[in-house]
């Protein structure tokens, strides 16, 4: 299976060195997504959400497969 890395972008920078194996970019791309709530979710417990936050989700090349921003990863509703 190929190898993805999920680095993330929020109040810190923090980059992926392990990475996962997971079946193709769209498995890829809803584990990113699958993070990004969790992080989100987080980030309400402790009084905010910035919704530009984000994780970039790279193949096994280091090639950028797509971006999650946390604000995409969730409906905000009114």
């Amino acid at each position: 299976m190929p190898l993805y890395y999920f680095n993330v972008y929020n109040d810190d920078v923090t980059l992926d060195d392990e990475g996962a194996e997971l079946a193709d970019h769209d498995a890829a791309m809803a584990r990113g997504i699958r993070e990004a709530r969790a992080l989100a979710a987080d980030t309400v417990l402790k009084g905010h959400l910035t919704r530009c936050h984000l994780i970039e989700v790279q193949d096994e090349h280091r090639k950028k497969v797509g971006v999650v921003r946390f604000d995409d990863a969730v409906e905000i509703r009114d």
